[in-house]
C-alpha cells in the first residue's frame, strides 16, 4: 500500500484532477464526460457535494465525492477515480471506504447509489452493492452505464 493523505477538495486541484480523469480515458471514462467533470468539479461544496483527494507526495493520484440527497435519503458516489499509473495498489479501496464512512455519518442517508461501467461494477459488488438496472452503451458505445445500490442499515 502506497502512503496517502486523504483530505477535501480544493479550488486548486482542479487540474490535478482533470489529469486523473484523463488518464482513465477511454477505458473507464469516456472522452465526452470530460466536460460532466469539469461541471461537477467547479460546482464540489463541502455541504451536499463533498469531494475528496487522496494524495501521495503531494501529488494527486485519485479523487471522489459524494451527492448527498437528504430528501431521497440517500447519497450517490460521484466521480470516484484512481489515476492509471496508481491502478493495483488498493486507491480504490481506500477512496471508497473513505466515501462509505462519510456517507455514514451524514444525517438522514440510508442508502448509496452509484453509476459505474461494467469494467468497475464488480468492484463495487465487493462492497456490498447490487446492480439495480444496466444500459448497454449508456454511457457511450462500448462502455455500459450500471446502476447500483448499497443500503447502509439493515
Amino acid at each position: 500500500m502506497i502512503d496517502i493523505i486523504i483530505r477535501p477538495y480544493q479550488s486548486s486541484d482542479f487540474a490535478a484532477c482533470l489529469a486523473v480523469f484523463t488518464s482513465n480515458v477511454p477505458l473507464y471514462f469516456a472522452p465526452e464526460e470530460y466536460a460532466d467533470f469539469c461541471q461537477h468539479l467547479e460546482c464540489v461544496n463541502h455541504a451536499d457535494k463533498p469531494y475528496l483527494v487522496l494524495t501521495h507526495k503531494d501529488s494527486i493520484i485519485a479523487c471522489g465525492g459524494l451527492v448527498i440527497e437528504t430528501t431521497k435519503r440517500q447519497t450517490g458516489l460521484s466521480w470516484g477515480m484512481v489515476d492509471r499509473n496508481f491502478h493495483g495498489h488498493g486507491l480504490g479501496t481506500s477512496l471508497t471506504e473513505a466515501r462509505l464512512a462519510l456517507a455514514r455519518v451524514t444525517p438522514n442517508i440510508d442508502e448509496v447509489v452509484l453509476e459505474t461501467s461494467q469494467h468497475t461494477r464488480r468492484f463495487y459488488e465487493g462492497f456490498g452493492f447490487t446492480a439495480v438496472k444496466v444500459i448497454p452503451n449508456g454511457f457511450a458505445d462500448g462502455l455500459d452505464r450500471w446502476e447500483m445500490k448499497l443500503r447502509l442499515y439493515k
